[in-house]
Parts: structure tokens; C-alpha cells; sequence
């Protein structure tokens, strides 16, 4: 029997019928026509699928992104293309993640189980994925574009205790399936923030036949039966393993893992297949007779140079014409703008994979260098300035927790620049410290983020001022100079105390300052980089700030901070004028970079990298003025 499409008892919902529908004598069945005349009360149907007020079935449609065979195939960056080529057609696209475990967030996962937090404008703290969405997009989410278990569940008993279920036994069906149709129907009118979205992505966390993730797959084979024809295509990553020994691809454990989904209820539109190498067309042949799916529908998603190559890796194909299709979405097209987000696009990616770029080595000298996904946004945030400065960026990944003074030369040898990236706690730190003095003693470009920040207050304040007790109150609680600390007129101002100051703030930019500069390109802030004070946005999440009573020490020592809270004294952004490029943000600054508009901070980074491994080189007009405003 179909879920209830009826009354609800939140009070996001209204009560819904066939009158909210226009044209409904030629609609398409749905399964809502099945309970038009059911006439049963609240307290004895079975049926529960809220609907927010104003949602029409039919207008929005859904592409649903399942994972199976194993878990980390790159799911967000699938999803994200094909949303990428849709948004390029004009169409109104917005991303859901569902995540299957109970934290209320991703805010207390370790980076090595999880990746990187990634920080949204509002404040939410998500899976990483939300990154690969938000580049790919150029679009800025919320929190409301990233749900988990236990968001879900605490609402449902949070509405248990209300007595909003009317004195109902609440179950797995129908309402916690009813809840994630909720939220998946929200998003859709949310849309991107310009209007109601014509398609609404939505990402499933694991692989099919997990226990966490199949009330969600169980709330999408409603959801798109409730919805109607034409209205969910369901895609299906799977794996195709090659093992070394054999020297050939086997597709038995994709079709195992395709069976699971569809032992589900859910049957597969769309098959994309991770490798190694491209898919064999046996394999492919394979897995379409298994999994009923035709073959022009059965994509290679094989390894690739960069990411980006992928959302014209499947235009190529026909994969997005074949979502239209399915979806009935041809009618929406703009062919116009289409036409030119496809020649930016291919540009962006041109440059980024043109093979006679000039070179540089950076180093990432963090405390969870050891896995890549911690500093997935950095990562990015370097491509995307490689394509704008054509040249070729190798990242050398940096434990700093083995570093001292003793060995940090050696450590940082042949390095063109450094980025100290942020972490939380004790360990690891002295070994930013001493990257950090190592940088600013032999003019190594250097850029701090957040903790790199921090860190660079504290080492000009040992070795420039001669505070050697200096720290951070993070670290040491009574040490003699807390240059860095947890202030209690900060915790009044920014509510600091219990929780970290989140997502989007203000930052007042000083005119005629390295910062100046680099944000003063955009073409928004364009001829500000001298005369009065302008703002950026920048996304944050620390708790701990230059102590204001140690300002005008840092200052006078040559210190400068370019970069102010708006009305507070809260430093931003620090620089050292004389030093190639010596500039640190307590932001994150790589979590605003985007494909077709890098961040400033690691432009600035990168061409002066060039600068000193390239002295003849002028990086798209970054390198020269860089280098004779630090002369």
C-alpha cells in the first residue's frame, strides 16, 4: 500500500489533495490517486508522507545517487557533474547528502575517518561532499542540503513528545521514511535560493544493503512512486574491479552489488562504473543484461586527471540527454546558455590539463597529512588556481608532528611555498611553529589558514618580540603570553564559549596592503585595492583570537593586520610587509574557492611560487605586482 499523501501533523505541512494540482484529468497516475477517496481519519490510516505548504507533485523531479560494492567511489562528484551539466542547461538544481550515521553532524568526526569538515555559509558543519557540490555548482548551500540519521530521528522524537503523532506507534515506515520525503521535498522548494529547483540531487552515504542507509532507500522507492512517471532517475555507482593478477575486469561484484539495490525496490536508470581504467565493453554489456538497464545508459567512470574532465566526459556520452530524457526535462532547455557555460567549462579544464605548464612544489605541513581527503578543499583550492595561472602544482603532504628545528630545512627543502593548513589541539603544533619561522627567515611565500594563523602570531611573537613565553591558551591555559586565547568579551561578542565561532562572517580589508591587493582583483571589489576599507566574505570555525591587548605589540614589531572584524577587535588577516608573501587568514579561505573563481589568498600563494621558481614569469598578472609591492 502507498504511503499517506493526506493529512500531516507538522506544522511545515498542509493538507494536500489532487485540487493542488494544475491539469490533473491529464496527469500522470501517481500513487496519491490510489488514496484520493480513502476517507480514513488520521489516528487509523497507515498512511503518513508529509507535504509542505505550496509543494505541487510533479513540478520538481529527483535524481537519486546509490552506492554499491564499496563505499569512497566518488559518489558527490557524479552526482555533482551531472547536476553541473543540468544547472548549465538552465535549469534550477539543489543537492541533498544523506548520511546514515546518528551524529547530529559531521563537526566531531575525525578528519581520518571522515575527511574534512566542510563548513557551510550558515554555519553547518557537513560531510566533504558538500564541497565537491558547492565548486562544481558555484552555488553556496545550507544546512538544510545535508541531513543525517540522527537529525531524523531526534525530530521524529521530538515530535513524539509534542503528541503530534496522535497517539500513533511511531515506526521505521511510515515515519521516518515520511520525515526524509519531508526534507527531500523541502529542498526542492528551497531550490537554489532564486526559485524552486526543477531537479533536486539527492546523494545516498554508504552502499546499498547497509543496515544505517535503508530507511532512505525505502523513502526514495515512495518518493518516486508517490511523485508520479518521469518524476526520479535512479543511478546505481557501482565498482569494476580488475585485479592484478588476472589482467582483465570483473564486473561479478557490481552485479552482486546493483542486485542488493534492487532486491530494494529500487531499479536503476542509469549504471556508472568506477575502474581503474575505462570499462571494458564486456563488463559494461555485463552489467546492462543484469541490471535491465540499456547499455547507452551504463557509463565508465574510470580514473581521470582531474575531476573536472568528468561533467564533459558524460555531455560526451549523452548521459545528461538520457536524464532528460527519463525526467521528460527537454522542454526547460536554454540551448543559449548551455552553450556558453560549456565554453567556460572547457577553458577552465584546457588550462588545467595542458602538458607544457611551468612547475612548483608546495607543502601542506599539517597533522593529518596522512590522509589527502583531510584537506580535500585545499587540494581543490590549488587546481583551480593552476588552470587560472597555468602551471603544474605538486603538493607535498607534510607531518608536522615530526618536524623541529633541527630538521625543518630539510624537511622543507626544494619547496617553492608552504601552506599551514588549521587543526585542533596540542599536536603537531611546535612543528607549524618552526615551518613557520623557516618561512619567514628564508622568504619561503608562506599562507596561513585558521591554526596557521594563529601559529604565525605565536612565532613572531617568541622570535620578533622576544616573548618566548608566547602561545595559545589552547595549548598551554597559563602561559606567560597568551598571545592567542578565549577571551571573555569574545565569547559575549561571537558566543565563543561552548561552541566555535561558524561559517560566514565580514572581513574589513585596509586599503593599500597585500590583502588589498588580492582581493581588490576581483572584478566586484575592482580598484579597491587602495583608498577606502571594503569587506569580503570568508567562512570560519575557531575559537581562539589574537589576544587584543598584544595588537599594537605585534604592530609596532612590523606586523601587520590587514584584515579586521567589522566592528570588534578581532584580527582576520595578517601579513609581513618586506617577506615575497608572508599572509595567513583565520578563515578558511579554500572553502570559498571555486573552478571558474580561485581564491585570491592561494592565487596569491601560487604565483608567487612561480616568482621564485620562474623569475621570468608573470603568473595572468599576479606574479610582478606581487613581487614589487614586497620589494
Amino acid at each position: 500500500m502507498p504511503p499517506n499523501t493526506n493529512p500531516t501533523h507538522s506544522k511545515s505541512t498542509k493538507r494536500s489533495s489532487l485540487g493542488d494540482e494544475p491539469n490533473q484529468e491529464s496527469a500522470p497516475a501517481r500513487g496519491d490517486d490510489l488514496l484520493a477517496d480513502a476517507g480514513e481519519s488520521l489516528e487509523t490510516s497507515e498512511f503518513y508522507s508529509p507535504v509542505p505548504d505550496g509543494y505541487v507533485r510533479g513540478r520538481h523531479k529527483y535524481v537519486a545517487v546509490f552506492g554499491t560494492v564499496m563505499s569512497g567511489l566518488g559518489k558527490g562528484i557524479f552526482s555533482s557533474s551531472l547536476a553541473k551539466l543540468l544547472k548549465g542547461k538552465g535549469l534550477i538544481v539543489a543537492p541533498i547528502k544523506l548520511e546514515g550515521y546518528l551524529n547530529i553532524d559531521a563537526g566531531t568526526l575525525n578528519p581520518y575517518r571522515h575527511g574534512e569538515v566542510f563548513v557551510l555559509d550558515d554555519g553547518a558543519e557537513c560531510d566533504m561532499d558538500l564541497g565537491t557540490y558547492e565548486r562544481m555548482l558555484d552555488q553556496d548551500l545550507t544546512r538544510e542540503n545535508f541531513v543525517t540519521a540522527g537529525q531524523v530521528f531526534s525530530e521524529i522524537l521530538t515530535r513524539e513528545r509534542h503528541g503530534e503523532y496522535l497517539g500513533r506507534d511511531v515506526q521505521m515506515i511510515p515515519h521516518v521514511t515520511g520525515e526524509v520525503k519531508r526534507k527531500l521535498r523541502e529542498v526542492a522548494m528551497a531550490g537554489d535560493g532564486s526559485g524552486p529547483a526543477d531537479v533536486v540531487f539527492v546523494e545516498v552515504g554508504g552502499t546499498a544493503g547497509d543496515y544505517e542507509n535503508g530507511f532512505y532507500i525505502e523513502a526514495l522507492r515512495e518518493l518516486a512512486f508517490e511523485e508520479g512517471t518521469d518524476s526520479a532517475c535512479f543511478v546505481a555507482l557501482t565498482y569494476v574491479i580488475e585485479p592484478p593478477a588476472l589482467g582483465e575486469q570483473k564486473s561479478k561484484a557490481a552485479q552482486l552489488g546493483i542486485k542488493r539495490l534492487m532486491e530494494a525496490g529500487v531499479q536503476p536508470h542509469i549504471v556508472a562504473c568506477r575502474a581503474h581504467n575505462p570499462c571494458e565493453p564486456s563488463a559494461m554489456q555485463k552489467i546492462a543484461m543484469f541490471s535491465n538497464v540499456p547499455l547507452n545508459r551504463v557509463f565508465s567512470m574510470h580514473d581521470r586527471v582531474s575531476i573536472y574532465q568528468i561533467p564533459e566526459a558524460m555531455r560526451a556520452e549523452g548521459l545528461d540527454r538520457e536524464v532528460l530524457s527519463i525526467l521528460n526535462l527537454h522542454g526547460r532547455v536554454d540551448t543559449v546558455r548551455e552553450d556558453e557555460a560549456r565554453a567556460q567549462w572547457r577553458e577552465f579544464v584546457r588550462n588545467l590539463t595542458k602538458p607544457d605548464r611551468r612547475r612548483v612544489t608546495i607543502g601542506v605541513t599539517g597533522k593529518y597529512a596522512a590522509l589527502r581527503d583531510s584537506y580535500a578543499s585545499i587540494d581543490k583550492a590549488v587546481e583551480h588556481c593552476s588552470s587560472h595561472l597555468s602551471c603544474i602544482v605538486e603538493l607535498r603532504w607534510i607531518e608536522t608532528s615530526d618536524i623541529t628545528d633541527r630538521n625543518v630545512a630539510h624537511a622543507l627543502a626544494e619547496l617553492d611555498g608552504v601552506i599551514v593548513p588549521g587543526g585542533f589541539g596540542t599536536r603537531g603544533v611546535e612543528g607549524k611553529i618552526a615551518c613557520v619561522r623557516h618561512c619567514r627567515e628564508h622568504h619561503l611565500p608562506y599562507l596561513g589558514i585558521c591554526l596557521g594563523f594563529q601559529v604565525a602570531v605565536i612565532e613572531f611573537a617568541r622570535h620578533m618580540l622576544g616573548l618566548e613565553g608566547a602561545n595559545s591558551t589552547e595549548f598551554v591555559r597559563d602561559c606567560t603570553d597568551p598571545v592567542i586565547s578565549e577571551l571573555p568579551e569574545q565569547k559575549r561578542i561571537e558566543q565563543l564559549g561552548g561552541t566555535m565561532r561558524l561559517g560566514g562572517q565580514d572581513v574589513v580589508i585596509t586599503p593599500g596592503t597585500l590583502a588589498a591587493f588580492l582581493y581588490g582583483r576581483s572584478s566586484a571589489k575592482a580598484g579597491k585595492s587602495s583608498g577606502a576599507p571594503f569587506t569580503i566574505r570568508q567562512r570560519f570555525r575557531h575559537r581562539y583570537e589574537v589576544d587584543p591587548t598584544y595588537v599594537d605589540q605585534l604592530e609596532s614589531g612590523g606586523m601587520v593586520f590587514s584584515g579586521r572584524h567589522p566592528q570588534q577587535p578581532i584580527m582576520q588577516a595578517l601579513e609581513l610587509p618586506g617577506h615575497p608573501y608572508f599572509f595567513a587568514l583565520q578563515s578558511h579561505p579554500e572553502l570559498v574557492s571555486r573552478p571558474l573563481r580561485p581564491e585570491p589568498s592561494f592565487m596569491g600563494l601560487i604565483a608567487a611560487a612561480v616568482a621564485r621558481r620562474h623569475p621570468d614569469a608573470d603568473a595572468a598578472g599576479w606574479t610582478q605586482p606581487i613581487v614589487k609591492a614586497r620589494a
